[in-house]
């Protein structure tokens, strides 16, 4: 039986599952032993967790690289789970994934830029105005992200963005429990100062 085909990077969608269906869905740990060999059940991971990752790369890389981000973190996932043992949290190997991939453009591209037109759409845009200004303030949170040392802005996009705990963050970025606590504090003392700085109450 012939490995699986690697998923097209453009079929990768940043969507969530259905609230309503979440008790009946599989853990990741099964999901990821049967994509070795079923496509569906990547497409169900892939499906779980672009969302979460696409925040993430958002977060550390600027919105207009992040589609780019969750497509490569997802053909080295489908590459990976031959390897993948479940001797840690799926989750927790996703992230290190997806640290690598947006270091990785980070260092490729430079520093990330961030424009009005980089801002994601809102989903449902029927007032101009209020889009035009929830447009505004993602744009500022990310470039306020971006002024972070890179070890903060890590850490508190994992813990902001992606809702991790301290310890998982501690277990994915390899720092001691007491540095990632230290790093978040830092990290959100200097957004709040830039935010404050830019006539936004954070």
């Amino acid at each position: 039986m012939r490995d699986p085909p690697a998923p097209n990077p453009a079929a990768v969608r940043v969507s969530a599952p259905d609230a309503a269906d979440a008790c009946d869905l599989p853990s990741d740990l099964h999901l990821a032993r049967q994509a070795v060999r079923d496509e569906a059940a990547f497409e169900m991971l892939v499906r779980r967790h672009a969302a979460g990752v696409h925040r993430l790369a958002a977060g550390m890389v600027g919105p207009g690289a992040a589609d780019d981000v969750v497509q490569e973190v997802f053909i080295a996932v489908h590459r990976g789970l031959k390897g993948f043992r479940g001797e840690a949290a799926f989750s927790t190997w996703l992230h290190r994934i997806a640290l690598n991939a947006c270091h990785k453009a980070i260092r490729g591209k430079g520093p990330p830029t961030v424009s009005l037109g980089d801002a994601p759409e809102p989903a449902a845009p029927h007032n101009p105005v209020h889009a035009g200004e929830q447009a505004d303030l993602r744009a500022r949170l990310a470039a306020a992200l971006q002024t972070l040392p890179a070890d903060q802005r890590e850490a508190v996009s994992l813990r902001e963005l992606s809702g991790l705990d301290y310890a998982e963050i501690a277990a994915i970025t390899g720092a001691e429990l007491g540095t990632v606590k230290s790093r978040i504090n830092r990290g959100r003392a200097a957004l709040r100062a830039y935010l404050t700085g830019q006539g936004i109450t954070p």
